[in-house]
């Protein structure tokens, strides 16, 4: 069963979430607390992980990550654990292994050759929260893994099929953070908040949406009805996934559990760094810390490149376009990943230009006009991505 995707679902969670309220405004332990956390996720990952070949799948997965993280982290506190690039690569590699297998999977069935098993519901999320436990192991922030933990954060119910995608340290505090009933009335009151937000979203604009608007353009073609199908479907998009997220950070809040926001009013940025950071925020945070300050801080040491603007750009080129292969390796996935490398650089570009020559100025007009420019390239985007123009 697919979390929050229909209201069966809301059902089966009362039995968590009931204990779980109960417990907070009792003011119960920090680990006590977190015992229950852990309880809940092994629980619903009963309902979730249906079925049992793919509750199957999802303890293997587990207890892979699990090795890997324990090996690695074991290296890193040895006195033999210097901090050497390979075995890095070699741990990373190893760690992504099955999301990569799944990715390549539809590409190699229409070629005729395996079909894996591998592809539960959630595993690139889970994939993402694993990879980065191992990305910190090797800066040296995280000197403990233990294995209660590990499986609270990785299978954290509310977030596994769709995110958002938190860090280790963070969900550890907040696990076994003491909250006064005080504080945890606040954190249900905002969570109950986020819930009703989801329904709003996910259940009513975005069902409307699709109902009246975007199901009856699939199947009208030409220029007009594929304009409109543009921002139709970017604005379906947004409520449909926006809805999941806001029920996922809703339940988290009642399960004590301050999990990062997703969207932050993406149709307001005024050009397209800021949507990045308004848009699938715990997603586009993960590509920026762990891959493009990477691969740039990595360039400038070793002076890959003579001029720190193609450093940049080519930082861009990889995040955008290993983002764009994460969400599939069809064709549109692809492009789409590489125009928003294109708009990044591009306005890069010019951002630095108009310091000099004064391409656009200040004020509440500017603003506008940024608001509407940026929204209209978003949209094409999500035309791209919605596989419309190939």
């Amino acid at each position: 069963m697919t979390p929050f995707e229909d209201f069966s679902f809301f059902i089966y969670l009362l039995i968590p979430m009931v204990p779980a309220v109960l417990l907070g405004i009792l003011g119960v332990s920090g680990k006590v607390r977190a015992a229950w956390v852990l309880l809940s996720t092994l629980g619903m990952l009963l309902l979730i992980g249906r079925p049992l070949s793919v509750l199957y799948q999802i303890a293997g997965y587990l207890l892979f990550q699990w090795i890997i993280v324990r090996l690695y982290l074991s290296y890193r506190l040895s006195a033999l654990g210097k901090n050497r690039a390979g075995v890095f690569y070699l741990v990373t590699f190893l760690a992504i292994l099955p999301l990569v297998v799944v990715k390549i999977n539809p590409s190699f069935i229409a070629l005729g050759f395996w079909q894996t098993v591998i592809g539960f519901i959630g595993i690139s999320y889970l994939t993402f929260r694993t990879a980065g436990i191992i990305l910190e192991i090797r800066d040296g922030l995280i000197k403990e893994v233990r294995l209660v933990d590990f499986i609270s954060f990785v299978l954290f119910f509310p977030t596994i099929a769709s995110g958002p995608i938190d860090r280790y340290r963070r969900f550890v505090t907040d696990l076994y953070k003491p909250l006064t009933r005080q504080d945890y009335g606040e954190l249900a009151i905002q969570g109950m908040d986020y819930i009703f937000r989801g329904f709003l979203y996910k259940f009513i604009i975005a069902y409307l949406i699709n109902k009246y608007w975007l199901e009856p353009l699939n199947h009208t073609f030409g220029f007009l009805p594929t304009l409109k199908y543009m921002y139709v479907y970017g604005f379906y998009l947004f409520f449909n996934f926006a809805g999941y997220s806001a029920f996922a950070i809703g339940v988290s809040y009642l399960m004590g559990i301050k999990t990062p926001i997703n969207f932050d009013k993406p149709f307001m940025s005024k050009n397209i760094k800021d949507f990045w950071n308004r848009w699938h925020i715990s997603l586009s945070f993960w590509f920026r810390d762990y891959i493009y300050m990477r691969f740039v801080l990595d360039s400038a040491k070793k002076k890959r490149f003579k001029n720190r603007y193609t450093a940049s750009y080519v930082g861009y080129l990889l995040l955008f376009g290993i983002m764009g292969v994460w969400h599939g390796t069809q064709l549109q996935y692809v492009l789409y990943g590489l125009y928003h490398a294109g708009l990044m650089i591009g306005f890069d570009f010019l951002d630095r230009k108009n310091k000099t020559r004064k391409y656009w100025g200040t004020g509440r007009i500017w603003d506008l006009s940024a608001i509407l420019v940026t929204f209209h390239f978003v949209m094409f985007g999500f035309l791209i991505f919605s596989g419309r123009l190939v």
